[in-house]
């Protein structure tokens, strides 16, 4: 029966709640995580079996939003349960999770950014295809996963707009900048007919079809364009640990530092709560110390 608990979770987490794939793995396997440390009926669980699982947690070398992701899910698993009367009460309710460090986001500096897509390789399709969305992540500021969904229908390239699709399935229209717009028009042109080589065959471009394609004519995965970003970076020695999230991160912070309103940039990003945007103002600020005190002879 836990079994069927956890299987008609996931199903509502990626049809009522509209979750992403990966949201909805990583839920399943904190949960599944906690009911083989439990070995018994989750249903006659109360807050102290919680509370002892979570001590249990926090015993092993996680960092701190592991084990708050890992709270969050049997919070959520036990929200569903009583909102299908599997059980009576709630026992998650009262359960606390530790307060979340507040860390600053990883950012590239024009001269990094450029640096890195400057030495994308493309003399081929797939080099410069690669070029093209490492263009599109610096001057959209849209997750690889939205990238990665990205369909032919999404493209309002006219006027300079890509629809693209966030987080709970929700809606946004994003700025594409005229370089971007130019590397991607030409991937669509020369380029991506030549990705995937089958047959001769030029692949479909309809509505429905992914803008971004693998060598078998297939959308293309996230895992590869981190790949990519991973191998350019080795490629030119950049002392940082660069992730395809920091594309988006550079591309807020710089925004914020040139004077962009905060809102303009909350629905350029996606985010839901004003909260999430606000972190790049501090970004900001730490900028102005740090180069307040390489500047000022006093500082």
């Amino acid at each position: 029966m836990q079994k069927q608990y956890l299987e008609d979770y996931k199903t509502y987490l990626s049809f009522e709640k509209n979750y992403s794939e990966n949201t909805v793995k990583g839920y399943a396997s904190d949960i599944i995580s906690f009911l083989i440390w439990l070995d018994s009926d989750c249903l006659k669980v109360d807050l102290n079996k919680l509370r002892e699982y979570q001590h249990f947690i926090q015993r092993f070398n996680y960092k701190k939003t592991t084990i708050l992701r890992k709270i969050a899910s049997i919070r959520g698993f036990y929200k569903y349960l009583y909102r299908e009367k599997y059980i009576d009460t709630n026992p998650a309710d009262s359960l606390i999770a530790p307060k979340k460090g507040k860390s600053l986001p990883k950012f590239l500096t024009d001269d990094e950014m450029e640096k890195i897509l400057d030495n994308v390789e493309i003399s081929t399709p797939a080099g410069f295809r690669n070029r093209a969305i490492l263009e599109l992540l610096w001057a959209t500021g849209m997750r690889v996963s939205e990238l990665s969904g990205l369909n032919f229908e999404n493209l309002e390239l006219e006027s300079n707009e890509i629809k693209v699709f966030g987080k709970g399935a929700k809606e946004r229209i994003v700025l594409i900048s005229n370089r971007a717009k130019r590397y991607l028009e030409q991937y669509i042109k020369t380029a991506r007919p030549l990705v995937s080589g089958i047959n001769g065959i030029r692949p479909d471009e309809s509505d429905t079809s992914p803008v971004f394609i693998n060598n078998t004519g297939y959308r293309l995965q996230t895992k590869t364009i981190r790949n990519v970003i991973n191998q350019v970076v080795e490629k030119i020695q950049l002392p940082k640990h660069v992730t395809p999230h920091m594309f988006r991160h550079s591309f807020a912070t710089r925004l914020i530092e040139n004077g962009a309103d905060l809102r303009i940039v909350q629905e350029l990003l996606g985010h839901t709560s004003i909260s999430n945007t606000q972190i790049y103002t501090h970004v900001s600020t730490q900028h102005l110390k740090d180069v307040y005190n390489n500047s000022h002879p006093h500082a």
